[in-house]
């Protein structure tokens, strides 16, 4: 059987999807937010790993909620000014906050999800995991089930798939995302970066979205990203054919390609200060969406919605 999965419990534990024919992996941590913890190919009998991850449990349990690598985002993406938000005329306000006092990247980062099914044949490996938010924060008193499905197939494809259901009487207000930051060896400033961006959002000095988008074409086609630092969100175009996002070192020739679905319209982009990765993140809604209801997902009662990503790897 060309596709597998396997359990490994060094000082994580850790389920690895494995395509046995071009030895492409990608291994998640269920623990930590059901977070994306490596996608790695073979290049000159070497296993690459392109996703900036955690060396073990002590430094995820002491970085994860400070840098967020990898951390899934609901029912928020981003930050919420002081935490603050109103929802069908209530007022609400988390009570877990960032260090700067706003609410930052939702509330199941650092929750343990469980594995519910797995599977694998000659076409894919398949895992789900799931999460029952309870109320656990004052500042968002719902109940909802978070799922999330990752499929490894062919052509080095990893398809991210993330399910929200609405478990509460009334309507929610969601958003959805992901925090990945991935390394393609050597600095960013090295790489190829190319999106397809309709606008780009201004931002307050808080990194807050005032409302208004404005043109943006710097990375309309491949370019070397250099000394660009960006910490901004970008409204992708509506009709994309082909990659939303596609991210190269031209020294080693690894490509990684970003292919999201309708559900994700937005790009956030982040360049750390040690240029050693990007954070490129698909997220369904703009930043403080539960205000200013930039992309906000309404979800009625007893209902479902999907968001999915499929990151492509490879070399040129």
């Amino acid at each position: 059987m060309r596709f597998s999965i396997h359990h490994k419990q060094n000082n994580l534990d850790v389920v690895v999807l494995q395509d046995s024919l071009t030895k492409t992996e990608a291994a998640v941590l269920p623990a930590f937010g059901a977070l994306l913890h490596e996608f790695s190919l073979l290049i000159n009998n070497n296993l690459i790993n392109i996703i900036d991850n955690y060396e073990s449990a002590e430094n995820i349990k002491n970085e994860l909620s400070v840098n967020f690598k990898s951390a899934k985002l609901s029912p928020f993406a981003c930050r919420i000014p002081e935490g603050k938000y109103s929802f069908n005329k209530n007022d609400f306000e988390f009570q877990t906050k960032f260090m700067d006092g706003s609410a930052i990247h939702g509330l199941l980062y650092n929750k343990k999800f469980l594995l519910i099914n797995e599977f694998a044949n000659d076409e894919k490996a398949t895992i789900t995991l799931q999460y029952d938010y309870k109320k656990d924060d004052a500042g968002y008193p719902y109940n909802y089930r978070c799922e999330v499905e990752y499929v490894l197939s062919i052509n080095n494809s990893l398809q991210i798939k993330t399910t929200v259901y609405n478990l509460s009487e009334t309507i929610i207000p969601i958003a959805d995302g992901w925090h990945p930051y991935f390394k393609l060896g050597g600095k960013i400033d090295d790489w190829l970066l190319q999106f397809n961006a309709e606008s780009i959002l201004e931002f307050n000095n808080k990194l807050i979205p005032t409302g208004k988008l404005l043109t943006y074409n710097k990375f309309a086609e491949p370019r070397l990203i250099r000394d660009t630092e960006l910490d901004n969100c970008f409204l992708l175009n509506k009709n994309i054919s082909g990659a939303a996002c596609t991210l190269i070192n031209p020294l080693n020739k690894i490509s990684l390609s970003f292919f999201p679905d309708k559900n994700y319209p937005y790009l956030q982009i982040f360049t750390p200060p040690n240029r050693a990765s990007i954070a490129i993140e698909n997220l369904s809604a703009a930043p403080d969406a539960f205000n200013n209801k930039m992309g906000l997902t309404l979800l009625s009662a007893n209902s479902s919605q999907s968001f999915t990503v499929i990151y492509q790897t490879g070399i040129l």
